[in-house]
């Protein structure tokens, strides 16, 4: 099963919002980790996988596989390819 993590920078982000009501319309199930509260997500964000936006999105905790805005093409080819 596919892990998302999206990593949010809280409820007055416009591309996090956009980016949970397409993976909802989507059917993709995915865990927010709010940036704002929890320092170790920011420093593995910023430090780790090189991003001072948000939202970020990581699929199964993979170094290779992460994104950041709102991607709603790369969350339609994962809504996909959990289809398969």
């Amino acid at each position: 099963m596919t892990s998302v993590t999206v990593y949010s920078a809280g409820p007055a982000c416009v591309q996090c919002r956009q980016t949970f009501k397409h993976l909802e319309r989507r059917g993709v199930d995915f865990t927010e980790v709010d940036l704002r509260a929890t320092v170790a997500a920011l420093e593995y964000v910023t430090d780790q996988l090189g991003y001072s936006q948000a939202p970020v999105v990581v699929v199964d905790d993979e170094p290779e596989n992460h994104w950041y805005g709102f991607r709603p093409d790369l969350i339609d080819r994962l809504a996909i390819g959990r289809a398969s």
